[in-house]
């Protein structure tokens, strides 16, 4: 198993995003809707991100919060928001900056027209991912709506998100992620409200993993001082923090560099026992 251990922050606004990789984030999982459980934030939210951090950025494609089934009209926005961080990510990487320039000249994002968004799909898409996650009515993985989302999502970093956690069989639904090569992490509370209730589950499926591309993100619930016993009792090498990292009001205040870096100096603690 690897000693290394990588710590991803939601951010919902720039803000966020700056405060994680100033605490030493080493992934943002990039939302809107918090309270919903996360939406796909807007394009000029993502290229800001893109553009003002250097740390892998994860963007949540999920239309709505009534459920994770999906119907036609459903995909076809999901599709179009793919394409659309795609875009981001490909220009980003032929123009070094979306951004407004430090010379005063404007904003590059405003000369970026529709066709851009849609250009340059040689261009490595290895600093923006995405996050998705597909259900059936049976609770199983929605293994047709997954397979459109990746052909669409090309080369693009995958993480399956909490929708795993509501399925009828996790062992079984791992087992069907594992057959995509683009799915790189699968984050999960090992099937409870916390993870901190599911340290048998989440070690179940970290033993999965070993060998696999798949790794197990564990998050939802986590606190600073529950990270000694969950990596003790787990085995788990990525973990996800939320609200946690946030102010005193929770989700309602902004991401707290300074929690993010006492996280990060645990996890390098842990290392080095």
């Amino acid at each position: 198993m690897s000693l290394e251990v990588s710590l991803e922050v939601i951010a919902t606004t720039l803000t966020d995003a700056l405060a994680a990789a100033e605490g030493g984030a080493d992934r943002i999982e990039l939302v809107t809707g918090l309270a919903e459980g996360g939406l796909t934030p807007s394009y000029g939210l993502i290229a800001q991100v893109a553009c003002s951090t250097t740390i892998p950025v994860q963007v949540m494609v999920r239309p709505h919060s009534q459920s994770f089934c999906y119907n036609a009209a459903d995909v076809k926005t999901m599709l179009s928001d793919i394409r659309a961080i795609k875009g981001i990510q490909n220009i980003w990487n032929a123009q070094g900056n979306l951004c407004s320039s430090q010379s005063g000249h404007g904003n590059a994002s405003e000369n970026i027209s529709d066709t851009d968004i849609y250009a340059m799909d040689n261009v490595s898409l290895s600093r923006i991912g995405i996050v998705l996650g597909c259900l059936t009515r049976d609770h199983k993985i929605d293994t047709d709506v997954l397979q459109t989302l990746l052909e669409e999502a090309g080369e693009m970093d995958i993480t399956f998100h909490r929708a795993f956690d509501e399925v009828a069989d996790q062992e079984k639904a791992y087992e069907t992620l594992t057959r995509y090569p683009a799915i790189r992490r699968v984050l999960t509370s090992g099937g409870k409200p916390s993870a901190l209730d599911a340290f048998p589950q989440l070690r179940r499926l970290v033993e999965l993993s070993q060998g696999s591309h798949v790794a197990i993100l564990a998050g939802s619930g986590l606190t600073l001082e529950a990270l000694p016993a969950l990596f003790r009792e787990t085995g788990v090498r990525e973990i996800h923090f939320g609200s946690a990292v946030h102010g005193p009001r929770g989700i309602m205040d902004a991401v707290d560099s300074g929690k993010v870096c006492a996280i990060k100096k645990a996890l390098v603690a842990n290392l080095d026992r």
